[in-house]
């Protein structure tokens, strides 16, 4: 097994405007940094912008290979907020954190002008939940700056994701949702070594639909691009093991741990030190002969 998912992780490169990630290496590591005041998971912990800049600094510190800041909560049944009040919220803390850390940030909008904004302000990287559909405008702004952009399965929005999704056959719905996002975007211009895609964990999905693709990530290796994943805290494992948001943190490492050995590329977390171990030692058993 540990051969075949390294040949599929074999030779691929991320790049950034001022550095380049061998993924076939090792797994990388997005940390998550909510500047919101209703994230699901830290419930505005980070939303005073100097407490997100000592919070991004300390995950690049805990060794995050990139830094996620997001300004509006995806949480399911959360309302979207208007591009202003976004661009309030996180490019301060975009702007301020470029300059304290050598770690590529990413922003986590599905809005162009905030992406743009973003960019413009120091980040390298797009991680769009709606995978370049619900604003016609950021394929062009992603293909213009040529950065890496996340392209995640969603089924429905936000606020009513969670409405009794359902699939006749989950793996073979995100894996055709997703080749027709990787197809929209090269044919805006995006480079195809810049497409990851996140089978969207806990964005319309139902507790064994959560189960179902973690179970199979390693067939979403067909469509020829890094896999990003993030089961961090989510709320499946709540329901698994029967317990609040802050204490999922080893439900999350299991989930992080079964990822990789099924073939993730980047993991999307919200504890980087104790992901990192994990990750480091799921590698290197990988890895053995």
């Amino acid at each position: 097994m540990s051969q075949t998912i390294l040949q599929k992780k074999r030779d691929i490169k991320l790049n950034f405007s001022k550095r380049s990630f061998n993924l076939s290496s090792r797994t990388h590591l997005m940390g998550t940094l909510n500047v919101t005041p209703d994230s699901f998971s830290d419930g505005g912990q980070f939303f005073e912008p100097e407490d997100a800049v000592k919070q991004g600094i300390k995950m690049a510190r805990e060794g995050a290979d990139i830094v996620d800041v997001g300004g509006e909560s995806t949480r399911p049944g959360s309302d979207p907020i208007i591009v202003e009040e976004e661009l309030s919220r996180v490019i301060p803390v975009i702007e301020a954190l470029s300059k304290e850390i050598n770690t590529p940030i990413s922003i986590d909008t599905y809005k162009s002008q905030v992406a743009k904004k973003a960019l413009d302000s120091g980040a390298e990287m797009i991680n769009d939940i709606s995978a370049l559909r619900f604003d016609p405008q950021m394929k062009k702004i992603a293909s213009e700056y040529q950065v890496p952009v996340v392209l995640m399965h969603i089924k429905g929005t936000p606020k009513n994701m969670q409405e009794n999704p359902y699939y006749d056959d989950v793996i073979e719905e995100i894996t055709k949702y997703l080749r027709e996002s990787i197809q929209l975007a090269k044919d805006a211009g995006i480079q195809k070594e810049n497409i990851i895609i996140d089978p969207g964990i806990g964005f319309g999905k139902r507790l064994e639909d959560n189960l179902n693709i973690l179970k199979n990530l390693k067939k979403f290796s067909i469509l020829n691009c890094p896999i990003l994943v993030g089961p961090s805290r989510k709320s499946f494992i709540g329901k698994i093991l029967g317990l609040p948001v802050e204490e999922r943190l080893e439900g999350s490492l299991a989930s992080l741990a079964v990822s990789i050995m099924n073939g993730a590329n980047i993991v999307r977390v919200h504890d980087v030190k104790e992901s990192k171990r994990v990750a480091c030692l799921v590698d290197t058993i990988l890895k053995a002969e």
